[in-house]
């Protein structure tokens, strides 16, 4: 007696190559999904193609090589019973943005990196902005670090082993033990800065925001040229940021 299967053996692979190309976040082209999939070159283009027709991928025009694109984030937002976190999120990181004049921004973890996944631009001028979408370490930055923090020990531990910690500026945490210290010291306070550590001149600072359960949610921070969000406001900002956080986790009913 032979039994039914339900698999899609084209569905299959269109799954592969998104479960691929997830865990290579600067993308691949055709001949590189093709050999470590083992698939022909020409069953690839179709999958690729359909992808990128119906938004999922994207292509660099230069390298030729497909990433995800930022569709999956609008399928996947977080939400906290019926409650979305951006709607909910949006008013209170006006408020801040309004008392800092600096840009906003609402992100998430996936994997070991995090995501932004919404952003309100600061009222400068000359401001940080960013595409929503972008993804960013988690040792190097104030949101990535809080990231990073607001986890169980263990996990804090086996993450900081697990990922890159490259120098991208000379103020970049790359010891294990040292950004460990750092965690611990985030988790004391709250808050964590960035102190020109993912790049020269931009600081940030961000704070948690978490459920009822004290799980994390998500991160808000504000990012600033330094010139303007010096170190000696770190303190005083960080509060602000504190609050709005808060606040959000109280609009998700914390």
């Amino acid at each position: 007696m032979k039994v039914a299967t339900t698999s899609v053996p084209a569905l299959e692979r269109g799954l592969d190559v998104l479960e691929l190309l997830n865990q290579v976040p600067e993308g691949l082209g055709i001949s590189e999904l093709a050999a470590r999939l083992s698939l022909n070159k020409n069953a690839i283009f179709r999958i690729t193609h359909t992808l990128t027709d119906r938004n999922y991928l994207e292509r660099d025009p230069l390298s030729k090589r497909f990433r995800l694109s930022t569709k999956f984030l609008t399928l996947g937002l977080p939400q906290v019973g019926d409650v979305s976190l951006v709607e909910e999120a949006l008013p209170f990181m006006r408020e801040l943005r309004d008392a800092t004049r600096e840009t906003v921004q609402l992100g998430i973890r996936v994997g070991d990196e995090g995501v932004i996944i919404e952003q309100v631009s600061g009222l400068h001028p000359l401001r940080i902005a960013v595409d929503v979408g972008l993804r960013f370490p988690l040792h190097n930055n104030a949101p990535g670090k809080t990231l990073l923090t607001f986890q169980n020990s263990e996990e804090v531990v086996s993450t900081i082993d697990r990922i890159p910690l490259t120098a991208d500026t000379s103020r970049t945490i790359i010891e294990p033990d040292a950004l460990l210290a750092e965690c611990e010291r985030i988790r004391s306070c709250r808050y964590a800065t960035d102190y020109a550590e993912a790049d020269e001149g931009i600081h940030c600072i961000a704070a948690p925001v978490t459920g009822s359960d004290e799980n994390l949610i998500a991160v808000v921070w504000v990012s600033a040229p330094s010139k303007r969000m010096p170190k000696g406001v770190f303190s005083s900002v960080g509060k602000q940021v504190l609050q709005c956080a808060d606040e959000i986790a109280g609009r998700l009913g914390r």
